[in-house]
């Protein structure tokens, strides 16, 4: 719980292109089973490592180019999760062209828990909590913080 406190609510975004989305993503791939103070500390140089997180120029890096950031040391170098954020910045696009707008992708599903359920079959590492921060940064309505805990059967004060 002191990491939680620590950190305290992430700063919320007003997503203006694709790769803020991506951007914000990204950050919960990458914590998925990690520290976010680790991450939080990476975040500069990994931003750097995948250009910005622009959307279609992640999309299009070369196997050369992914495989190059599973060595580079700006990054948290885990393979699965650096060529899930390539998989996720196409399927952002994809949805981004189909509904005319992320945002209007993200509206689309009547409610949280439903908007939740679609978020986590599309796109890779994006777990319950992760989608939970990812949607709140980006400015997207949630439930308080105690009531996703309650409704998760978990009480605020255990991290889990």
């Amino acid at each position: 719980m002191a990491e939680e406190r620590e950190y305290g609510a992430p700063e919320q975004i007003t997503p203006k292109v694709l790769g803020d989305y991506l951007d914000v993503m990204s950050q919960s791939v990458f914590q998925s089973g990690m520290s976010w103070r680790v991450v939080k500390a990476k975040w500069p140089s990994t931003r750097e490592a995948f250009h910005n997180f622009d959307a279609p120029t992640v999309a299009s890096m070369s196997g050369a180019e992914i495989a190059a950031l599973q060595k580079d040391t700006r990054v948290i170098r885990n393979a699965r999760k650096i060529e899930a954020i390539q998989e996720n910045a196409r399927t952002l696009i994809a949805l981004d062209e189909e509904h005319r707008g992320f945002k209007n992708y993200l509206q689309s599903h009547g409610g949280f828990e439903e908007t939740v359920k679609d978020l986590r079959k599309r796109f890779k590492f994006l777990g319950d909590s992760g989608c939970f921060i990812f949607l709140y940064v980006v400015g997207e309505p949630v439930p308080s913080y105690d009531d996703w805990c309650k409704s998760r059967g978990r009480e605020h004060h255990h991290h889990d």
